[in-house]
Order: C-alpha cells, then sequence, then structure tokens
C-alpha cells in the first residue's frame, strides 16, 4: 500500500491533467487510509475517507468543474527543472528525512494509546470552533467558484 500510495502521489504531480490528478489524490488519500487500517487504526481510517477523500476531493473537483478550469491536457501545469523544483525537492527529502527520525523515536518510546471516545471529545470539545471555521470556509470556498463560473445575465 506504501507503494500505491507513493507512486499514485507521483501520479499527480505528474499529470498534465487537472481532473486526472483530483482522482489520483483519491487513490493516495484511500491507499493511506488503507495503510491506517493495517496499523489497526480504523477511526483515523474512516475519517481520512470521510473527510479527505469524501470532502476535500470533491470539493476539488467541483471547484475545477464549476470554474471551467481546462480540464484536459494543460501544458501550463508542466513546470522546469529550476531553482523552485530543486528547493521543493530538497525540502521533500528532508521533511521525509524527519518523519522517519520521528516515527524511529516513537518506535523506542511509543506513545499513550487513545481511544475514539478520548478523540471525539478533543475534536468536539476543545476544537468544535475551529471544526467549525474550517466547514464556513468550505463553504464559502464553494459559493465563490459557483459565484465566479455564473455567466454574466
Amino acid at each position: 500500500m506504501g507503494l500505491v500510495a507513493v507512486g499514485s502521489a507521483l501520479a499527480v504531480v505528474s499529470t498534465q491533467h487537472l481532473v486526472r490528478a483530483g482522482l489520483w489524490l483519491v487513490v493516495t488519500l484511500g491507499a493511506v487510509a488503507v495503510e491506517f487500517l493495517l496499523l489497526r487504526a480504523e477511526f483515523v481510517a474512516w475519517v481520512q475517507v470521510l473527510i479527505y477523500v469524501g470532502a476535500v476531493v470533491v470539493l476539488l473537483l467541483f471547484a475545477v468543474m464549476l470554474t471551467r478550469a481546462p480540464i484536459g491536457r494543460s501544458t501550463d501545469l508542466d513546470r522546469p527543472i529550476g531553482p523552485a523544483l530543486l528547493i521543493g525537492a530538497g525540502s521533500g527529502l528532508g521533511l521525509a528525512g524527519l518523519f522517519a527520525w520521528v516515527f524511529r523515536d516513537m518506535r523506542v518510546n511509543p506513545p499513550p494509546t487513545g481511544s475514539a471516545q478520548r478523540v471525539g471529545e478533543a475534536i468536539f470539545g476543545d476544537w468544535v470552533l475551529p471544526f467549525e471555521v474550517l466547514s464556513v470556509l468550505l463553504l464559502a470556498a464553494l459559493v465563490g467558484a459557483i459565484v465566479l463560473s455564473k455567466k454574466d445575465t
């Protein structure tokens, strides 16, 4: 599943079709959800599917389709090899190294385990206001996309 996630993530950033990039993103996030299932984190896996695959990617695809963005092959999505690409690749590799170091440290000193009840109490207790602000922000983005794509009458 890790190879599927990495391969589809590479397809997201290398394709010239914007809609296909969104669909490859669905494959990537689905593979990450399967990884969570393999790690016996069922709650996090279903949150991954519901929130990221079910909401964010669908919102992205609706925004692309509602704003009359180019759906087919688009050459302006290509970036030449330059300093920005090298900086991005370097920061990506640095982040991967940081993740490897953190996960190695977690294997030596495992964090305390939690339950779905504790996660739910945290989300809907302490984090309910940011959660609702995010939902209003996503709704405003969708309304803005509809307004921008509406033909002048």
